[in-house]
């Protein structure tokens, strides 16, 4: 999947995509990055540390995750059931001040094959 370049030329780089989500549904965002892989799109997703984090450490995670966001041509929010949490409502504001388009999936499956992103609400606000 490649990315359109100005005036609807299409570009060699392949789209990049940020995923943003709470922790809790890792399991369900590693899903839709190994899905986005595998059709070609480069995928920015959140640290995983596998262990509780000092505020130090999260406050370097949640920097890193916004530029993240800056590279990323969209940003991609892994909601199940619609819970976004703080730090993810101040990383979706960020993308939509940047002029990111922001996409929301709610109910992943994780052993579900393809699809995923057939069910991705779309919601974009132009500042």
């Amino acid at each position: 999947m490649t990315r359109s370049g100005g005036a609807g030329i299409a570009s060699d780089r392949p789209e990049i995509v940020c995923i943003c989500g709470s922790a809790r549904f890792a399991a369900e965002m590693r899903a839709v990055n190994r899905q986005l892989t595998f059709a070609g799109v480069i995928v920015l997703a959140p640290a995983e540390t596998g262990e509780p984090v000092t505020p130090s450490q999260k406050a370097v995670l949640d920097a890193v995750h916004l530029r993240k966001i800056d590279l990323a041509d969209r940003v991609i929010v892994v909601s199940p059931g619609g819970y976004i949490g703080e730090s993810v409502q101040r990383e979706i504001d960020y993308a939509i001040a940047a002029g990111k388009a922001v996409s929301f999936i709610g109910a992943v499956s994780v052993g579900e094959p393809g699809h995923l992103l057939r069910r991705a609400a779309t919601r974009h606000t132009a500042l």
